[in-house]
């Protein structure tokens, strides 16, 4: 690969790295720019497993057709599937119910093969033969991140390969190619290191052909260059895992870890009593990976802004329930992560009153179209706060002033959208380390002024795409009794971050107005359909109270 910088490296290249960066950085990036959805392989693969759970009575016939009517729509811009044969039997595969077992359902499996082979080398074709077509960056960069990460690379992983293509000054076209040939990599075998504290009922791991013994893992820890100071073990596991990069073989072992430890709960004496060392070593990787994972991003930053976080008392409210509920979706097991993720929502969200709904909000779906609908309207004054902080001109200016004395988010809100409003990107000053992200923000942030309805929409069937995929996990692995479900991880890892953003809104309107999650919900509902209306509603604006509500809640909180 060529590492001469060609014209478009210098802004559209640069702009799909940085986005990609943003993608792979586990924690640290705000949720705006996350990534919300998976790609377009895991959401026909997502299909094909729906058919089999369908046939078993855990997922709807409705909340199918609605999963695969939505993946039609999604995938029409998608190069990567091919723009004659392929297409046009994806195309009519689609058409059809998907239910096991059918013609349709075995014909899908064996295109999806076919799909995933070559998919980011169509990708790369198409980008290398029309320059002057190209997709948008921010497309380019959500399509290849989210079928690598799908793939089972790791988000570490990943940022050093976006970093080091970044530091080579590559073209588009060699980005392309560059992600092709990581998707064509085979996953390899590592050798990975489990070492254990504590080790209740040792007989039983001493036969296991991958025990090692205390004197083994301190020998193994120096032979592959690690340092074994300080290291208290009384022994550990040695597993050859197979897996895309050391990052990814850590994962699996912590994987493993997890279950052994849910095991060790069921002893009579010494229950729980395994606790592992809280490093896992990889051979051939020279550091050695925390044992504790990366937050996924849930972030309730409102606990915190609103004085909440110690407020616990004896009185318990739904806000506080599905919290608790809720905890594990940053760093939890898996299924209890989305089994809990889920209940918060529906415990916030639905109400025995709800008529009993029927066709696509089938179930508890409702609770996911009102979540997405407090998301999106949070989206506008998320992002542009953001961008308020991120204005830092060489010299103070007019807006750099006067968001410096601004005393609210939705002040300095409103003073970037009047900026972006009469000059748009360029009324900015961002800084070098984020440029190009905040670039991609700004330009965001400019489309929804000008075309507020129809970005609004968008990101709101982005965030009950992901939302509704979180229920369908959840009804897999409570009513199927599985936990390994194609998109398991892809699902907490695109709805974590989005799950914490509905309920930091949630949270800040009760502490703030002691609104109802319900009443939060219809606010926003009602939001999106009058945006830039008649009413003069700005979407700054979309969760703030009407001046009539406003006084009312006033009054409420004098009262109490």
């Amino acid at each position: 690969m060529s590492t001469a910088a060609a014209p478009d490296s210098d802004l559209y290249a640069r702009r799909v790295l940085a986005r990609m960066s943003d993608f792979f950085t586990d924690e640290g990036t705000p949720w705006p720019r996350r990534l919300w959805d998976i790609g377009s392989v895991l959401a026909l693969e997502e299909l094909w497993q729906a058919g089999h759970w369908q046939a078993h009575n855990v997922l709807s016939p409705s909340a199918c057709d609605w999963q695969r009517n939505e993946l039609k729509a999604l995938i029409g811009p998608d190069i990567g599937l091919g723009d004659r044969e392929l297409r046009k039997e994806i195309n009519l595969l689609l058409q059809n119910s998907l239910v096991d077992p059918s013609p349709e359902r075995r014909r899908l499996k064996e295109i999806i093969s076919h799909v995933r082979a070559g998919y980011l080398d169509r990708w790369a074709t198409a980008l290398k033969a029309e320059e002057d077509k190209r997709v948008k960056p921010e497309r380019f960069s959500r399509t290849a991140a989210a079928h690598l990460l799908d793939l089972g690379f790791s988000a570490s992983y990943l940022k050093s390969w976006a970093a080091r293509l970044n530091h080579s000054q590559i073209t588009t076209v060699e980005i392309a190619e560059s992600a092709a040939e990581l998707a064509r990599s085979p996953a390899r075998q590592h050798e990975v290191l489990v070492a254990l504290e504590k080790v209740p009922r040792r007989e039983l791991a001493e036969p296991l052909d991958h025990w090692r013994s205390k004197g083994e893992v301190i020998a193994w820890l120096k032979e592959n260059g690690h340092d074994s100071a300080g290291i208290r073990t009384g022994g550990g596991f040695l597993y050859r895992i197979d897996a895309l990069d050391p990052y990814s073989a850590a994962e699996q072992a912590r994987q493993l870890l997890d279950r052994m430890v849910a095991r060790s709960q069921y002893l009579r004496a010494h229950r729980g009593g395994v606790v592992p060392v809280p490093l896992i070593w990889v051979a051939g990787h020279r550091r050695p990976v925390p044992l504790a994972p990366p937050a996924r991003g849930a972030d309730v930053l409102s606990l915190v802004h609103e004085g909440h976080l110690y407020k616990v008392d004896s009185r318990r409210g739904r806000i506080d329930d599905a919290l608790e509920l809720a905890a594990a979706v940053n760093r939890g097991a898996l299924a209890p992560a989305v089994a809990g993720g889920w209940a918060a929502v529906e415990s916030l969200l639905v109400h025995a009153d709800d008529p009993t709904p029927t066709g696509e909000r089938s179930g508890k779906a409702i609770a996911a179209d009102r979540m997405a609908a407090i998301i999106a309207c949070s989206w506008p004054r998320a992002e542009l706060t953001t961008l308020s902080h991120r204005h830092a001109p060489s010299q103070p200016d007019d807006l750099s002033r006067a968001v410096e004395a601004s005393t609210t988010n939705r002040e300095a809100a409103r003073l970037v959208v009047k900026a972006l409003e009469a000059a748009g990107v360029e009324a900015l000053a961002l800084t070098k380390a984020t440029g190009y992200s905040d670039q991609a923000a700004a330009q965001r942030m400019v489309a929804l002024l000008a075309a507020p309805r129809a970005q609004l929409n968008d990101v709101t069937k982005a965030f009950r795409i992901a939302m509704r995929r979180l229920y369908r996990t959840r009804n897999i692995i409570l009513h199927g009794g599985a936990t390994n479900g194609v998109a398991l991880e892809a699902s907490l890892r695109t709805a974590a971050p989005l799950l914490g953003a509905g309920l930091d809104r949630i949270v800040h309107a009760s502490y703030t107005e002691t609104l109802d999650p319900l009443d939060l919900a219809a606010r926003a509902e009602v939001a999106l359909k009058l945006v830039h209306g008649e009413t003069g509603l700005t979407t700054v604006d979309l969760l703030e109270p009407h001046a009539d509500q406003r006084a009312a809640s006033s009054r409420n909180q004098q009262r109490d």
